[in-house]
């Protein structure tokens, strides 16, 4: 387990943040600009001193202040990484990368407590193999991100910060350091605290969410409970509102055909091309994206239609509201108009079928534990 626990008071503002994550996996602290996450990440470093603060990984205290105990930065084996990489301007990257390693210095502590991180591990993860003799003026933004993580990681962390390390990078080069992260997630299951403010992001990586508002943890649990929460909603506005599920692969996809998962009482038909049976996935429904019918329709091109029961129907954003459909144990959010809720006669304990395009679905896949 990572516990955290943090009091940190400056001017006109106050950081009140608890939370209990299992580890490994990807914690993600996600909230608006603002709200406290890089002070947070900053305390657990060790580079800012708390007024209060309790923070043990494992069996590792690393902060106890009503105790006195404070390991101090050098010796608690977090690797960081920032939104700028940081890289020596004057090592190429193979010298930013033993850099790391000079840093881990005696492997013993960290061979005790985990496999040792091998460069040529690092290397090949991270796909470095043909940028070692270049140096950081000559490496594209995503290049420079992978560095910096393939240099953190080599300092043998216990636990490893990153720090919004997507911040500074367009679209294109934020989609190719994402895979590579989450091979970090799947492969090394090394413990990750990830500051974000991107919903897309935190969906493909995380394992549990933290969320965040003006210095105060207001939620925290799994990504499926925590997309169903109304303050999650608040933050990430009407158009990203959706359900997010987990489930195995029971059908791989073909060329004729999409790949099947199992959703509750139904199947999901899902783009999940070169997954194999068996593979655990993240799903992303849209609440937007979902038709409600009456009755279970016919002719259409719609690939998944979920049969379920309304169990709540929420206010929602100008003239629409949200309604919660139970499938059989998994729980998705139609947005909907209330003319459309007055016109078919939804109330709870309505039947309904949900329409999904699966065109619609978003997936990621994650390696079973």
């Amino acid at each position: 387990m990572l516990q955290v626990s943090v009091l940190k008071k400056r001017a006109g503002f106050t950081l009140r943040a608890e939370f209990s994550v299992p580890t490994p996996g990807i914690v993600a602290l996600f909230g608006r600009s603002g709200c406290g996450k890089t002070t947070l990440v900053n305390v657990i470093s060790g580079l800012l001193e708390a007024d209060e603060a309790h923070i043990r990984l494992d069996d590792v205290v690393l902060t106890d202040t009503r105790a006195g105990t404070a390991i101090p930065v050098e010796r608690r084996r977090i690797g960081y990484v920032f939104q700028d990489a940081r890289l020596f301007p004057h090592f190429t990257v193979d010298g930013n990368l033993r850099y790391g390693l000079k840093r881990a210095g005696r492997k013993r502590e960290a061979a005790a407590a985990n496999h040792v991180i091998a460069f040529d591990e690092v290397v090949t993860l991270l796909g470095l193999e043909r940028l070692l003799d270049r140096r950081p003026h000559q490496l594209s933004g995503g290049e420079r991100q992978r560095v910096g993580l393939g240099r953190a990681l080599l300092s043998q962390p216990r636990l490893l910060l990153l720090d919004e390390p997507l911040a500074s990078l367009d679209v294109a080069r934020r989609e190719e350091v994402l895979p590579y992260l989450e091979a970090l997630r799947d492969r090394l299951r090394l413990p990750m605290v990830y500051v974000s403010h991107q919903f897309e992001e935190v969906l493909q990586l995380a394992t549990h969410m933290v969320l965040i508002e003006s210095g105060q943890v207001i939620a925290q649990g799994n990504l499926g409970e925590m997309s169903l929460r109304p303050e999650l909603r608040q933050i990430v506005g009407p158009d990203a509102v959706g359900s997010v599920f987990e489930a195995v692969v029971t059908k791989a996809a073909s060329q004729q055909s999409l790949a099947e998962l199992k959703l509750g009482n139904g199947t999901l038909h899902v783009g999940l091309p070169g997954v194999a049976e068996g593979t655990r996935a993240r799903i992303q429904l849209l609440a937007r994206d979902i038709i409600l019918a009456t009755q279970k329709p016919h002719g259409l091109s719609v690939r998944n239609e979920l049969e379920g029961v309304i169990t709540e129907i929420l206010p929602g954003d100008y003239n629409a509201v949200l309604v919660k459909v139970d499938i059989g144990g998994a729980v998705l959010l139609s947005r909907i108009t209330r003319d459309a809720v007055s016109s078919l006669g939804l109330q709870p304990g309505s039947k309904v079928w949900a329409l999904v395009k699966a065109v619609s679905t978003r997936g990621h896949t994650f390696r079973a534990p």
